[in-house]
């Protein structure tokens, strides 16, 4: 297959994700030489004024498109979501037998929680585990600790496709939110959290850049013994935010998607909206054909960013993976862990891609039914 604009597949990989077309325009137009410099963007000196500005200017839009105020840190790291899974707890939790709650909704609370007992104890303040992650906390169900250190979430589950649409009230204690598969898709009022982070192959970017946003107050009382790399400290302390080579090329493709959403897209509540009626357009062929098709989410827990399903049985949730292949509609195997059908429709899918698939659904239920 050709990799014209004209062949190019509907892709609802789970991440890394699809991007949107002028931002992968503007990147092949810098892949040669950025700006007149003579070099790919990929070859800027990381400690060059040209790429100095870049993360200066990813960071400012990122500012701007949350609302970030000054009271947060932003930071541009490596290591994904998993290497703050380790961070979050080694400079947050800064005594001796001192609790976190975790509040586990799927696959990816739970594995964030795995490495938290080597700095405190652990509070599960709720496992879905008894629903398979199906749906999330109703109310009372919440089990916070009032002397908690942070309270983690995650707030889309992209292999369960379950997302929280409001935040817990967590009072006194800080909420870390782990956003990887939903920032920037939405509005979020940054100021209701203590940190919030993401790794941007779904939603911000591509793989290796991780962004994270921390309040300061929770930064300045992180241990000092948290060695190097790993302690948030270090890396504000440090010039221009770069403890070591950052992921340069990682950070120059986030600050593009934010500038397209910014001038293409028109915002976030703009991207809302649309990302709101791609999801509809994909569960009402669930709903239409419920007979047929059975969605893991309970209905209220459904994700905007990750529609997962079920066929009658794995034999034919395989052949619609393969027939749907035939349509141009990429990537739509369900995670090894749940199975099924797993349709990713984040930032950068264009309303057409539901369209598609949601046709394409229609008629493969009409023809197995």
């Amino acid at each position: 297959m050709s990799t014209t604009v004209e062949t190019r597949v509907f892709n609802f990989s789970a991440g890394p994700a699809t991007l949107p077309l002028p931002v992968l325009e503007e990147i092949q137009a810098d892949l040669m030489s950025y700006r007149g410099t003579g070099m790919s963007v990929m070859e800027l000196s990381h400690r060059g004024k040209t790429f100095i500005e870049i993360q200066e200017t990813t960071i400012a839009r990122l500012r701007e498109l949350l609302n970030i105020s000054d009271d947060y840190a932003v930071l541009l790291l490596q290591g994904g979501g998993r290497l703050q899974n380790v961070m979050l707890p080694m400079n947050l939790i800064t005594g001796p037998g001192q609790s976190a709650d975790y509040i586990l909704t799927g696959y990816w609370g739970v594995s964030s929680s795995e490495d938290m007992p080597h700095f405190g104890r652990l509070n599960k303040a709720f496992d879905g585990s008894f629903c398979n992650y199906s749906r999330l906390p109703q109310p009372g169900e919440l089990k916070l600790e009032s002397q908690a250190a942070y309270v983690h979430m995650t707030s889309n589950e992209t292999i369960h496709g379950v997302q929280f649409q409001d935040f817990p009230n967590t009072g006194s204690v800080p909420l870390i939110v782990d956003a990887s598969s939903e920032l920037m898709s939405r509005p979020m009022d940054i100021s209701k959290f203590g940190g919030v982070y993401a790794c941007a192959q779904k939603t911000s970017g591509i793989a290796g850049c991780t962004i994270v946003i921390l309040r300061r107050d929770l930064i300045e009382r992180g241990s000092d013994r948290v060695p190097g790399y790993l302690s948030y400290k270090k890396h504000v302390e440090s010039a221009d935010l770069m403890l070591n080579t950052p992921p340069t090329f990682p950070i120059y493709v986030t600050g593009l998607i934010c500038k397209w959403l910014q001038q293409e897209i028109g915002g976030l509540e703009n991207m809302e909206r649309i990302n709101r009626e791609k999801a509809q357009i994909v569960y009402d062929v669930l709903d239409r054909h419920s007979g047929f098709y059975r969605g893991h989410a309970d209905r209220p827990a459904r994700s905007l960013m990750n529609a997962v399903f079920f066929t009658p049985n794995a034999q034919t949730d395989d052949l619609f993976v393969t027939e749907a292949r035939k349509h141009l509609l990429s990537d739509l195997k369900g995670h090894r862990v749940l199975g099924g059908i797993r349709a990713s429709i984040y930032n950068a899918m264009p309303v057409e891609g539901a369209q598609t698939l949601a046709q394409f659904m229609n008629d493969f239920a009409i023809r197995h039914g």
